[in-house]
């Protein structure tokens, strides 16, 4: 698109909301899937919604030993995740706003967010927080090789670091056809488990110490603070989940700017995120939690897997 119209912005300011709104939905559909799974009712899928809604009535309960830090946090984890939901192609190959930021970007935003999340558990000197600060430290160090290098899979493959160009490139070229996307397939998927703190890797529906981590450095939060952080977190997640399927499975997505296709577009991309939140959701109920020094096994590999994915298209 050679100008930025009204139009654009409108869609592009669509597109994000979609994910905004919808990320609570995921997150109570795959809490449904595990309960069923394991012969529980489970709370409605729209539990979430009605949590964050309490929280936000609520009031806060702050440390007297806290800083800006610890009260900006879930500020910043909001901003960042909600800011890289706009480069972030949804129902069409392309985002408006994706000529501002690439996939390093989105990643860089992540970072942030990760970063004062850490400094945050470490700030209210809990030993609950600063324990899952170091753990959140110990996995970022070993997560970001793996995801780095599979960004450099999927980038020499389709052509550039922007995202509407890969998520292109993605539904003209059969996935199939490239050996390599395939293992970057199972790098990125690891990958995606442990960002959002899935088992074996995480288990943020427990406060068992041994098993926090994330939940660890949010534990002080309550209130208005607590409600920002969870809908961070399910931000963060539908944007991974929207990511994975339209570059590995872009099959639906709309390449023209059309209102027939763009909303076969919409259905297309929420029945594939559902699917995809599902199928992780009953991956969960079938594994338990690993020990926190097995977990680079799994890691090294999503590294080794990724780095085979460069071989092939060095062959």
């Amino acid at each position: 698109m050679n100008e930025f119209s009204i139009t654009d912005f409108l869609f592009g300011i669509s597109q994000v909301l979609l994910l905004v709104v919808l990320s609570p939905l995921i997150v109570g559909i795959m809490r449904k899937t595990k309960a069923k799974s394991q012969k529980r009712i489970g709370a409605p899928i729209i539990q979430l919604y009605f949590d964050i809604l309490k929280l936000v009535k609520k009031e806060e309960v702050v440390s007297d030993q806290s800083s800006w830090i610890f009260r900006c946090n879930p500020w910043v984890n909001f901003v960042t995740t909600v800011s890289a939901a706009f480069f972030i192609p949804v129902s069409i190959v392309y985002s408006p706003f994706g000529v501002m930021g690439d996939i390093l970007l989105v990643i860089g935003l992540f970072g942030l967010g990760k970063f004062f999340t850490i400094l945050a558990g470490l700030d209210v000197s809990s030993s609950f927080g600063g324990l899952g600060s170091s753990r959140e430290i110990m996995f970022s160090t070993l997560v970001e090789p793996a995801l780095l290098i599979t960004i450099f899979v999927i980038v020499i493959f389709y052509g550039g670091t922007n995202i509407s160009t890969i998520v292109a490139s993605a539904n003209d070229i059969s996935f199939l056809a490239s050996p390599g996307v395939i293992f970057a397939l199972i790098a990125f998927f690891i990958i995606l488990m442990v960002e959002t703190g899935k088992l074996p890797f995480d288990n943020p529906s427990t406060h068992l110490e041994l098993t926090m981590i994330h939940e660890a450095t949010v534990l002080e939060y309550s209130g208005k603070s607590l409600a920002l952080i969870e809908w961070s977190q399910s931000i963060k997640q539908i944007i991974l989940l929207t990511l994975f399927v339209n570059i590995f499975i872009p099959w639906g997505i709309s390449n023209n700017f059309s209102l027939t296709e763009i909303s076969f577009g919409i259905v297309f991309i929420i029945v594939k995120i559902i699917s995809l939140g599902i199928l992780i959701a009953l991956i969960e109920t079938r594994i338990a939690k690993w020990r926190l020094f097995r977990v680079p096994d799994l890691i090294a590999i999503s590294i080794a897997s990724s780095m085979i994915g460069v071989i092939f298209f060095f062959i």
